[in-house]
């Protein structure tokens, strides 16, 4: 294989402290695809400076904004190829739009933006814009997650009947953001979060994977949602009955005040032939069910592993690959499509990133969520 030079990446946002920048750090450096070169790790200079500096920064290219940084890396000659972008979210559609605006390509973390006014605006913005955008829904880089999308693709369940997915966790179960937790500050803040709290925290990426591997679209739901802890904005609970085209029913739960779980993110998936099941906290098994015969176990890189999760597998089966690795396939994935890009190829068939359009119906999702609920779970489209 010819040798490639790695792709230069630029980070907004991911300053000292912050847990999210450094996931999207380890991800871009797994593979030897990305070298960070550039920052504006945070609205606060000083942090910002001494941010990039803990780093290896070269000093020239630590910036106190992201607006200065778009524009004195798109002059350089030497300047990134792309950003990764892992602010709160209501700062996800500017600095998104500084940078496609520039030719810079763009990795965001989600949801995409605060609103779904920004995220239509966004839209516009990178389809008129000479960049890729990828959105990091991580959990659609587990290899078994890759298999199930493919069985169902291959209609190996068949017609799809049942869709439940639910992402639990117990982390706000007390009004921590009250203590000056950071994570949970912004997180539980409107001006920050958007008008979703854990339907736009970790319900949006359980909306993502049931899409993502079943294929079908939601056009109707019934929210409710609630906030349990006295005094919080947003909502940490969420029950959401959800209607797809072609007539599958689904449900979707997400909680942060569920005590005893952590990051349980689950999917089931049944149709006239079979069922499939998946646990994020377990991700390299998946159960599939033919219909009439007992369950099996299909491992990542076990003898039933197909193509599409050996792909994205780097060791052999029975050690765990999870939550970093995961990330890194979007980060490798979307290299060979800026690879791609840049030598004005097509994009390689075989990639599997979230893009601008799925951030789209992530924010349409909050915003159905939020209207439904509002209006006493009253059925609401997409």
């Amino acid at each position: 294989m010819r040798y490639q030079p790695p792709i230069t990446l630029g980070m907004v946002g991911g300053g000292n402290d912050a847990f999210i920048g450094a996931v999207h750090r380890i991800a871009a450096r797994l593979d030897a695809q990305y070298t960070l070169v550039a920052g504006a790790l945070s609205s606060t200079p000083d942090k910002a400076r001494a941010s990039g500096a803990a780093l290896g920064l070269d000093p020239a290219r630590i910036y106190d904004d992201f607006n200065a940084m778009a524009a004195a890396e798109a002059a350089r000659e030497d300047g990134i190829d792309a950003v990764a972008i892992v602010t709160p979210n209501h700062m996800h559609y500017p600095a998104a739009k500084a940078f496609l605006e520039q030719g810079i390509h763009v990795i965001c973390d989600k949801p995409m933006t605060s609103t779904l006014e920004d995220a239509q605006a966004l839209l516009e913005v990178a389809e008129r814009a000479n960049a890729l955008f990828v959105l990091t829904h991580n959990y659609t880089g587990y290899p078994m997650i890759r298999q199930a999308r493919d069985m169902v693709a291959r209609g190996e369940l068949g017609d799809l009947r049942v869709i439940q997915v639910e992402y639990p966790q117990d982390w706000l179960t007390e009004a921590i953001e009250n203590t000056g937790q950071k994570q949970a500050g912004w997180r539980t803040d409107p001006a920050r979060s958007g008008a979703g709290g854990a339907i736009g925290d970790i319900g949006t990426h359980a909306f993502n994977l049931a899409g993502f591997v079943t294929g079908l679209e939601v056009e109707k739901l019934s929210a409710d949602l609630h906030s349990f802890v006295p005094g919080r904005q947003l909502d940490d609970n969420a029950h959401i009955m959800l209607r797809y085209a072609g007539g599958a029913r689904g449900m979707l739960w997400c909680s942060q005040v569920a005590p005893g779980n952590e990051n349980a993110l689950k999917l089931r998936i049944y149709g006239s032939k079979g069922g499939l099941e998946w646990a994020q906290e377990d991700p390299n098994y998946l159960w599939h069910t033919p219909f009439g015969t007992p369950k099996r176990l299909l491992t990542r890189n076990g003898s039933g592993a197909q193509d599409s999760a050996t792909r994205v597998s780097r060791i052999p089966g029975g050690h765990p690959e999870g939550y970093l690795e995961g990330f890194a396939n979007i980060y490798t994935e979307a290299a060979s499509a800026i690879r791609a890009f840049k030598a004005n190829e097509p994009l390689p068939q075989d990639i599997a990133f979230p893009t601008v359009r799925d951030g789209i119906a992530g924010m349409k999702f909050i915003s159905a969520c939020v209207a439904s609920s509002k209006q006493d779970s009253a059925w609401i489209s997409l």
